[in-house]
């Protein structure tokens, strides 16, 4: 059994390792534990441009690494581990890891991120970062004037193609059903077939992603007649949705039918003491930038949530109330 922390953070991604830079700041006793390395998922981003001062050659691990020392130059502990159970009730609340380590902590902040769904297609992972990318508005200035594959055809996958027509050569969108049948919204489907830069490979499956360093063709699978052929290009974008990691959450607190987890704008679950910030929250934008701010919220939250309930001098409906200033 650990001592008890003030803030204890599940998920060392970027919201995560904001909130421990917030928290040790306040000079409250915080720790972050991870079974990985710190990072999440920024960390498999070979190249960043997008986050506000850093695009000078920066890359995904170089950021990341500059997020941990932050937050340990604070005094955050990290803590190595693979939660499993989660107990959030009550004044202390308890985190329990596969191993059997139980960690106490007066508030819990929750950033365990959410993962792309992959295909599972040979060589999407070993060119993952490499030309295969799962974020448009991540990845989209890598491929200027080059040809690119998009894999999808839902909501997400053509509203995100849309957005890279602003910057590739041609967009080929490899959907399963038949000619003219897609499953996103009318409004989006009317503008992908109305756009100069789309072309159509239907009935049809990714079979496979082919490249040494980067990524060099895609190898496509009519499902009808079983006939294949390899398409020369650059990229491949894969929209097929993503997966909140909250398996350990269920029956704990609030999921929506996704399994992410809603908030109010304080990062605030339905469980007092408890929050949650990054991609596993129900968000409009899911970036490292807004999860950085997901952080530095919930941290300050925490914060004032504990002066109230340790030192009693703010009711919840007083913190409610609370206008947190810069």
């Amino acid at each position: 059994m650990s001592d008890i922390y003030d803030i204890l953070i599940v998920g060392a991604g970027p919201g995560g390792m904001a909130a421990g830079i917030y928290g040790s700041r306040a000079r409250l006793k915080t720790a972050i534990i991870d079974k990985g390395k710190p990072g999440g998922q920024a960390s498999t981003t070979t190249e960043m441009e997008n986050y506000p001062g850093f695009f000078r050659e920066t890359t995904g691990p170089g950021v990341m690494g500059e997020f941990e020392a932050h937050a340990a130059q604070f005094g955050t502990v990290f803590l190595k581990g693979n939660v499993k159970d989660v107990s959030l009730e009550g004044e202390i609340k308890t985190v329990t890891t596969a191993n059997g380590d139980i960690y106490q902590s007066r508030t819990v902040i929750l950033a365990p991120g959410a993962e792309p769904r992959v295909l599972g297609v040979p060589g999407e992972g070993k060119l993952r970062g490499k030309g295969v990318s799962y974020c448009a508005t991540c990845d989209a200035d890598f491929f200027e004037e080059l040809d690119i594959v998009v894999v999808g055809s839902g909501d997400a996958a053509i509203e995100e193609a849309l957005y890279l027509t602003k910057f590739v050569e041609s967009v080929t969108v490899i959907v399963i059903h038949d000619e003219g049948v897609l499953d996103c919204n009318k409004r989006s489907a009317e503008k992908a077939f109305a756009h100069p830069k789309f072309r159509w490979v239907w009935n049809s499956v990714l079979e496979e992603i082919q490249g040494d360093e980067m990524v060099e063709g895609a190898v496509v699978k009519n499902i009808r007649t079983g006939e294949k052929q390899t398409l020369e290009v650059n990229g491949v974008f894969i929209f097929i949705g993503s997966q909140p990691k909250t398996e350990f959450l269920k029956g704990k607190i609030d999921l929506d039918q996704w399994g992410y987890i809603p908030t109010s704008e304080r990062m605030e679950t339905n469980v007092p003491g408890v929050y949650a910030v990054g991609d596993v929250r129900v968000k409009y934008l899911r970036q490292v930038v807004t999860a950085a701010a997901d952080g530095a919220i919930a941290a300050v939250a925490a914060e004032k949530y504990l002066e109230g309930h340790v030192e009693g001098r703010l009711t919840r409906e007083d913190i409610e109330k609370l206008t947190i200033g810069s």
